[in-house]
Protein backbone atom coordinates (compact mmCIF):
# COMPACT_ATOMS: atom_id res chain seq x y z
CA UNK A 1 0.00 0.00 0.00
CA UNK A 2 1.53 3.29 -1.12
CA UNK A 3 1.15 6.07 1.43
CA UNK A 4 1.94 9.61 0.30
CA UNK A 5 1.16 12.83 2.22
CA UNK A 6 -0.87 10.85 4.78
CA UNK A 7 -3.13 9.30 2.11
CA UNK A 8 -3.29 5.60 1.23
CA UNK A 9 -3.32 5.41 -2.54
CA UNK A 10 -5.53 2.69 -4.10
CA UNK A 11 -3.36 -0.24 -5.22
CA UNK A 12 -5.22 -1.30 -8.34
CA UNK A 13 -5.42 2.14 -10.01
CA UNK A 14 -3.05 3.53 -12.63
CA UNK A 15 -0.43 5.86 -11.17
CA UNK A 16 -1.86 8.91 -12.91
CA UNK A 17 -5.29 8.31 -11.34
CA UNK A 18 -3.99 7.09 -7.98
CA UNK A 19 -2.13 10.33 -7.28
CA UNK A 20 -5.33 12.34 -7.73
CA UNK A 21 -6.61 10.89 -4.44
CA UNK A 22 -4.29 13.41 -2.75
CA UNK A 23 -6.01 16.76 -2.12
CA UNK A 24 -4.34 19.33 -4.34
CA UNK A 25 -3.14 16.91 -7.02
CA UNK A 26 -5.18 16.72 -10.21
CA UNK A 27 -4.57 14.87 -13.48
CA UNK A 28 -2.15 17.42 -14.95
CA UNK A 29 -0.12 17.70 -11.75
CA UNK A 30 -0.03 13.89 -11.40
CA UNK A 31 1.25 13.56 -14.96
CA UNK A 32 3.94 16.15 -14.26
CA UNK A 33 5.05 14.34 -11.10
CA UNK A 34 5.24 10.97 -12.85
CA UNK A 35 7.11 12.45 -15.82
CA UNK A 36 9.65 14.05 -13.51
CA UNK A 37 10.04 10.80 -11.56
CA UNK A 38 10.46 8.86 -14.81
CA UNK A 39 7.48 6.56 -14.27
CA UNK A 40 4.97 5.50 -16.93
CA UNK A 41 1.44 6.87 -16.37
CA UNK A 42 -0.10 3.43 -16.92
CA UNK A 43 1.99 1.67 -14.26
CA UNK A 44 -0.29 0.58 -11.41
CA UNK A 45 0.39 1.93 -7.92
CA UNK A 46 1.05 -1.58 -6.59
CA UNK A 47 3.82 -2.04 -9.18
CA UNK A 48 5.82 1.01 -8.07
CA UNK A 49 9.18 0.16 -6.52
CA UNK A 50 10.27 1.64 -3.19
CA UNK A 51 12.75 3.86 -5.04
CA UNK A 52 10.02 5.23 -7.33
CA UNK A 53 7.75 5.81 -4.35
CA UNK A 54 10.49 7.72 -2.52
CA UNK A 55 11.09 9.76 -5.66
CA UNK A 56 7.40 10.71 -5.92
CA UNK A 57 7.21 11.58 -2.19
CA UNK A 58 10.23 13.85 -2.56
CA UNK A 59 8.78 15.69 -5.56
CA UNK A 60 5.44 16.24 -3.81
CA UNK A 61 7.04 17.41 -0.55
CA UNK A 62 9.40 19.85 -2.29
CA UNK A 63 7.23 21.43 -4.98
CA UNK A 64 3.53 21.01 -4.26
CA UNK A 65 1.34 22.24 -1.41
CA UNK A 66 -1.06 19.40 -0.58
CA UNK A 67 -3.54 18.18 2.04
CA UNK A 68 -3.49 20.06 5.38
CA UNK A 69 -1.39 23.03 4.29
CA UNK A 70 -3.51 23.58 1.19
CA UNK A 71 -6.81 23.16 3.06
CA UNK A 72 -5.75 25.70 5.69
CA UNK A 73 -4.63 28.16 2.99
CA UNK A 74 -8.02 27.89 1.26
CA UNK A 75 -9.84 28.44 4.58
CA UNK A 76 -7.67 31.48 5.33
CA UNK A 77 -8.45 32.92 1.88
CA UNK A 78 -12.20 32.50 2.51
CA UNK A 79 -11.85 34.04 5.98
CA UNK A 80 -10.00 37.02 4.49
CA UNK A 81 -12.79 37.59 1.98
CA UNK A 82 -15.34 37.52 4.80
CA UNK A 83 -13.29 39.89 6.97
CA UNK A 84 -12.86 42.56 4.30
CA UNK A 85 -16.59 42.40 3.58
CA UNK A 86 -16.37 42.00 -0.18
CA UNK A 87 -19.23 40.57 -2.24
CA UNK A 88 -17.80 37.04 -2.30
CA UNK A 89 -17.17 37.22 1.45
CA UNK A 90 -20.76 38.20 2.21
CA UNK A 91 -22.04 35.38 -0.03
CA UNK A 92 -19.82 32.92 1.90
CA UNK A 93 -21.17 34.30 5.17
CA UNK A 94 -24.79 33.91 4.04
CA UNK A 95 -24.19 30.47 2.53
CA UNK A 96 -25.30 31.49 -0.96
CA UNK A 97 -23.68 30.83 -4.36
CA UNK A 98 -20.70 33.07 -5.11
CA UNK A 99 -20.38 33.12 -8.87
CA UNK A 100 -23.52 34.78 -10.19
CA UNK A 101 -25.89 31.81 -10.20
CA UNK A 102 -29.60 32.44 -9.75
CA UNK A 103 -31.06 31.55 -6.39
CA UNK A 104 -34.83 31.76 -6.90
CA UNK A 105 -35.30 28.14 -7.98
CA UNK A 106 -31.99 26.34 -7.69
CA UNK A 107 -28.84 26.47 -5.51
CA UNK A 108 -30.14 23.86 -3.05
CA UNK A 109 -26.59 22.61 -2.50
CA UNK A 110 -25.50 25.94 -1.00
CA UNK A 111 -28.78 26.93 0.68
CA UNK A 112 -29.48 23.56 2.27
CA UNK A 113 -32.82 21.84 2.82
CA UNK A 114 -35.92 23.91 2.10
CA UNK A 115 -37.36 25.88 5.00
CA UNK A 116 -41.11 26.07 4.42
CA UNK A 117 -42.76 29.35 5.33
CA UNK A 118 -46.45 29.07 6.26
CA UNK A 119 -49.04 31.26 4.50
CA UNK A 120 -51.06 33.84 6.39
CA UNK A 121 -54.63 32.69 7.11
CA UNK A 122 -57.41 34.91 5.78
CA UNK A 123 -59.70 36.44 8.37
CA UNK A 124 -63.29 35.18 8.27
CA UNK A 125 -66.23 37.64 8.09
Amino acid sequence: MARIAGIDLPKNKRGEIGLTYIFGVGRTTAQGILTEAGIDFNTKVQDWTDEQLTNIRGIINERIKVEGALRSEVQLNIKRLMDIGCYRGTRHRKGLPLRGQRTKNNSRTRKGKRKTVANKKKATK
